[in-house]
């Protein structure tokens, strides 16, 4: 009989996440630090440990969706974390978006133990995780993601094997780089036509569908002219992207201009409180430069 497949870390990615192995008809063993949040998955089916290890007890597959490296690091091998009950040939799957270097690092300790890693972080924002359809970018040898793409398969519709360990989390970087930076043109765009006069709405149906158009403009272009600032992705996540992208950045000497440049502008937003609003909210940053609020009349 096939054991359960574990899934750590119920925010809100995870939450989804797990959400969908049930519904992929998957048994899965949940365990999230406020254990509330487990409540929802329970009543569809999961079953709650009371610890990280407890977890890896009665799992030879196990998923993380935590918020960042210290995170992941306390997850694996903090006290009562999974190492201390994983088995010989288990597979852990860490799905947060964490430091390449460090990623690295776990593998090689795992693998001390004979256990197995593979880093496969998401992209899609909440509405990918809750739907299936997170893009998720996978390192690891070519067995190890063979053997997770069944539950990746219940995830996520684009899922790419970049090659060793860590290479996961390097194209993640690439992905949040093009994400800030697109939500920057975005932010500035709806400025520029905010000062200009226009109907938002419809200078976001006029250029949505062409040249210009992208998946943050039609997903979070709509949000910004109607003021919601519920996060796909929230605020301080992403800034906290960015500090691993600038430091892989400099690791690699190669410029990285913009994305410094969206970096500095959220920072000015977290220091007004804004931290737990979604990515999107960057165009405050330029509304406050410009006199000018990019809100449909």
């Amino acid at each position: 009989m096939s054991r359960p497949v574990g899934f750590v870390g119920l925010g809100i990615m995870g939450a989804g996440m797990a959400g969908n192995l049930l519904k992929a008809e998957h048994e899965v063993v949940v365990w999230n630090r406020t254990a509330s949040r487990a409540e929802p998955l329970v009543e569809q089916g999961a079953t709650s440990a009371v610890t990280p290890s407890a977890v890896a007890e009665q799992c030879d597959v196990v998923f993380v969706c935590v918020s960042d490296t210290p995170d992941v690091e306390a997850v694996l091998f903090g006290e009562n974390g999974l190492a201390a009950g994983l088995r010989k040939g288990s597979l852990v799957v860490d799905c947060s978006t964490v430091s390449p270097s460090a990623t690295r690092a776990w593998a090689e300790r795992l693998a001390e133990a004979g256990i197995s890693f593979v880093d496969a972080p998401v992209s899609g924002g909440s509405e990918g995780a809750k739907n299936g359809t997170l893009s998720i970018m996978v390192g690891g040898a070519a067995d190890d993601v063979e053997r997770a793409r069944p539950y990746l398969e219940a995830m996520g519709k684009t899922i790419t094997h970049l090659g060793e360990v860590g290479t996961g989390q390097i194209c993640k970087l690439v992905n949040q780089i093009l994400v800030v930076v697109n939500m920057l043109a975005v932010s500035e765009a709806l400025v520029f036509a905010k000062a200009g006069g226009l109907d938002l709405e419809k200078t976001l149906t006029a250029v949505t569908g062409g040249a210009a158009g992208s998946w943050m403009l039609a997903n979070r272009g709509p949000q910004v002219i109607a003021r919601d600032w519920r996060p796909g992705f929230r605020l301080d996540l992403q800034q906290k992207d960015l500090r691993l992208v600038l430091e892989a950045a400099d690791s690699l000497g190669v410029p990285a201009l913009a994305t410094s440049t969206v970096f500095h502008l959220y920072r000015t937003l977290e220091r007004e409180g804004l931290g737990a609003e979604g990515n999107h909210a960057l165009v405050k940053a330029l509304e406050r430069l410009s006199g000018f609020e990019a809100a449909q009349d």
